[in-house]
């Protein structure tokens, strides 16, 4: 039994490590260009590193010094490359520069030299005439001794396990003569009657409106006002574990109530989310109201200044007048409650937005594990802490000088 070991490059916050880490994966760096998300990301995982860095600029050595592993070869790199200028609700523009990442992405695998990697991304990247940048990748992995699995697919969260409409594009590849692995069955789904639903996630949860003090921090003590949690509900609390989950147990206060800083509506805007049927969009806001007997339609980050400092739509809860917190967005997720997010609502909606649900990337990473013909190792350390609280807290300006970066780096979010 062995741990293999991966490195993610556009960690964000770590969902996707996190999918991976319970599949059995040692990722001992990640690369991620926000400090905002990197400080999270420390967080979260404090027994690994995270590089604050862009992939841009970065080279295979570097990581390899880093890693102290100049020799050793690497099980897996996995991410994925921001390619926005595809994305389905935007202009997708191939001449939009946050398209240039996707190709640092494979020119790492390349220097690196991984056996296996994965590429995450927006569905659109494959639809019409815009996959040609997608087909030239791939020869480029098949002209340099990778190749890779297809036809290559999208696939939905809801499928694996999370309570959410997500449809994302993965890329599998290896070296040639590894095995390719396989794209991973279907496990939950909504015509079996077996899929998890809104209120599967988040039906257990305090009430926020409940507690003042949530307009002002985001934790609250509420260990009498848990309802009863669903079987899905019982392993994100930590009551039960998820089936072959290989992840660090980390130690937290399960009395504790997190990440649920409260929006204060307007009466009007209180009057119409409480007219809007359950599964049907406000008319005014355009704010999805859940079902909870349903799924969650895809949670979405919002933008920097420099695309136009959009706030994304967040669904209304399906029993409250209120937009769902940003714990309750992460139940929605696949996130186990002990991960907490910046304090603030808006870098934790994008920190949870922007992320791979972890329930879809230990689906993925559990292919690449049985492709590499390996038994991962149960962890030997019984909890790690989470400590240091003031990494959720920092602003741009001080998270940027924390990591040694430049403040804008990141584009301010200027309030309109």
């Amino acid at each position: 039994m062995q741990r293999p070991i991966g490195i993610e490059l556009f960690a964000g916050a770590g969902g996707m490590t996190l999918g991976f880490e319970q599949a059995g994966f040692d990722v001992p760096i990640s690369v991620e260009l926000d400090p905002i998300h990197c400080a999270t990301h420390k967080f979260n995982f404090p027994f690994w590193s995270i590089l604050c860095r862009n992939v841009a600029e970065l080279t295979g050595d570097e990581i390899r010094q880093l890693l102290n592993i100049q020799n050793k070869e690497i099980d897996v790199i996995f991410g994925g490359p921001p390619c926005q200028g595809f994305s389905m609700i935007g202009k997708r523009a191939l001449d939009d520069p946050r398209n240039e990442l996707i190709s640092h992405f494979s020119r790492l695998v390349l220097e690196l030299k991984p056996k296996y990697f994965v590429i995450e991304n927006v569905k659109g990247l494959a639809v019409g005439k815009h996959n040609f940048f997608l087909e030239e990748v791939i020869d480029k992995f098949c002209q340099n001794g990778y190749q890779v699995q297809q036809p290559y697919q999208v696939l939905n969260a809801v499928n694996y396990g999370v309570p959410q409409h997500r449809e994302r594009l993965f890329i599998l590849g290896c070296k040639n003569g590894l095995k390719l692995p396989n794209y991973p069955q279907i496990q939950t789904d909504k015509k079996l009657g077996n899929y998890i639903t809104v209120w599967d996630a988040i039906g257990d949860l305090p009430e926020v409106e409940n507690y003042p003090e949530l307009l002002e921090v985001d934790w609250v003590k509420a260990e009498n006002d848990y309802g009863k949690p669903s079987e899905y509900a019982k392993k994100l609390r930590s009551f039960k574990r998820l089936n072959n989950d290989y992840s660090y147990k980390r130690e937290y206060d399960q009395t504790i109530l997190t990440s649920s800083l409260r929006t204060k509506h307007t009466e009007k805007s209180i009057a119409r989310f409480s007219a809007t049927e359950q599964g049907k969009t406000e008319q005014v806001s355009r704010f999805y109201k859940l079902n909870p007997d349903g799924i969650s339609n895809t949670l979405r980050a919002g933008t920097p200044s420099s695309r136009g400092a959009y706030t994304s739509p967040r669904p209304i809860h399906p029993d409250t007048p209120r937009c769902i917190t940003v714990r309750e967005a992460a139940r929605l997720h696949s996130y186990p409650d002990w991960f907490r997010f910046h304090v603030t609502k808006w870098h934790g909606f994008r920190q949870v937005g922007n992320s791979v649900p972890p329930l879809l990337a230990k689906a993925v990473a559990e292919e690449i594990i049985q492709a590499l013909n390996i038994l991962p190792a149960k962890p030997k350390r019984k909890k790690y802490k989470l400590e240091n609280l003031e990494n959720l807290t920092l602003n741009m300006s001080i998270a940027a000088d924390l990591y040694g970066v430049d403040r804008h780096t990141i584009a301010p979010r200027m309030k309109k």
